[in-house]
């Protein structure tokens, strides 16, 4: 059993520096039964802290597995309206979201794509309006991971469950900071660094990124008044919150209808409960017009398939290769962590708040600035120790952004 000490280090750390929890405010926590003691210890912090009233949605994937593999398919699309009541009433009252991610990786891989893909959109159909809070950064919310049995297995095969999930506590410790005596005064450190290299590239105001490194070669242009962003996030009302526990990228939105070429990716996709893994993309005017993958190509195909949207980019992120989690050596098979490790992109949605008055833009002035809209949004990585970035400056000219997976300026 993980140190206690360290679990609650890292419960007050996700309060108060990932949702910035507020005396007399509520919280909504997403969490895993599986992880119900560490989730305990949350709540009565969060209580200590102020919190008015705090709600878990409870998550069991046996529960989740059972489901897909015997309840009809009308049952799976239909999500009840009183779901998404409970998540938006708590969103008008001004409340945080706190989502605790240990799934495991390979959970549905024996279920149909096709309906993992059918179940996602209609989830994601329901919960759009409440995506809006999230996604304009209406409410503090903030994504941490912790581990579980299957999942901290898969990350250390040769261990059992209980060693592998110590060792995976181990690591999530160390990468969150929370190892450190003031892991709070960390995280403002962390903040400051991510910042800066945000202010840069603000100043910047690149026409586009040049991406090369082995299989990718890919243009990316950047809309008129994009926004690059990382580390700590404002709300409306201008409480700071860290929407992702670890961070270690910066990012902005690529214009919808200008990304030209292929891209290939270095770390596996755990997507719907199913690995897609060493796949490439081929963009034209925005949108994905080839794709292949060598594990996943039916679960991908899907993905693509959700809407107009998925098969056009809403993010562009850039992270050193030499970041604290490219540099453990592992392939946590988690997006939280194996996006902070490599410079990634994703599929669907873009964050409106990423290009200037985004956030007050409708869906059609959003299509003309270049901001895509969809019902998904999917990060994978394309980052590795091999890759150039080159910045298009105003003049056409260009300078090196990135050299062998590291800053160059």
């Amino acid at each position: 059993m993980a140190d206690i000490q360290m679990q609650e280090k890292y419960a007050e750390l996700a309060l108060q520096t990932g949702v910035n929890l507020q005396k007399g405010q509520a919280l909504m926590i997403n969490s895993s039964i599986e992880g119900a003691d560490f989730t305990r210890i949350v709540v009565r912090k969060a209580y200590e802290l102020g919190a008015k009233d705090v709600l878990v949605n409870w998550e069991d994937d046996t529960i989740t597995l059972l489901k897909y593999q015997h309840a009809p398919e009308e049952v799976l699309t239909d999500i009840p309206a009183w779901q998404v009541e409970k998540y938006l009433a708590f969103a008008k009252d001004g409340a945080a979201l706190l989502s605790i991610r240990s799934t495991n990786p390979d959970l549905l891989k024996d279920v149909d794509p096709a309906k993992v893909a059918k179940t996602q959109k209609a989830a994601s159909e329901a919960m759009k309006e409440f995506r809006k809070y999230t996604m304009n950064d209406r409410i503090a919310w903030s994504i941490i991971s912790i581990p579980t049995g299957d999942w901290s297995q898969k990350i250390f095969p040769g261990k059992s469950q209980e060693d592998a999930k110590e060792a995976l506590w181990e690591q999530i410790f160390k990468i969150v900071r929370v190892d450190q005596a003031d892991p709070v005064s960390a995280w403002d450190e962390h903040n400051k660094n991510l910042k800066a290299a945000r202010e840069v590239l603000n100043k910047k105001q690149y026409k586009a990124l040049l991406f090369k490194a082995p299989g990718t070669d890919i243009r990316f242009d950047l809309p008129e008044g994009h926004i690059w962003k990382g580390g700590a996030a404002e709300t409306t009302d201008g409480n700071p919150f860290n929407p992702n526990m670890p961070t270690e990228e910066v990012f902005t939105l690529p214009h919808k209808y200008g990304v030209n070429g292929i891209v290939t990716s270095t770390k596996p996709l755990i997507y719907g409960g199913n690995m897609i893994d060493n796949f490439a993309l081929t963009f034209k005017d925005g949108k994905v017009v080839d794709f292949k993958a060598e594990q996943g190509y039916e679960t991908l195909k899907h993905l693509l398939e959700t809407d107009e949207g998925a098969s056009r980019l809403g993010e562009l992120a850039l992270v050193p290769h030499a970041s604290p989690i490219s540099q453990s050596g592992l392939i946590f098979y988690n997006t939280l962590y194996d996006e902070n490790a490599s410079c990634h992109i994703a599929l669907g949605k873009a964050y409106p708040t990423s290009i200037a008055g985004g956030s007050d833009m409708d869906e059609d002035e959003l299509d003309k600035h270049g901001v895509n809209d969809s019902l998904t949004h999917v990060d994978f990585m394309i980052g590795s120790g091999e890759l150039d970035i080159d910045g298009v400056k105003a003049d056409g000219g260009t300078e090196a952004v990135f050299r062998k997976g590291a800053w160059a300026f």
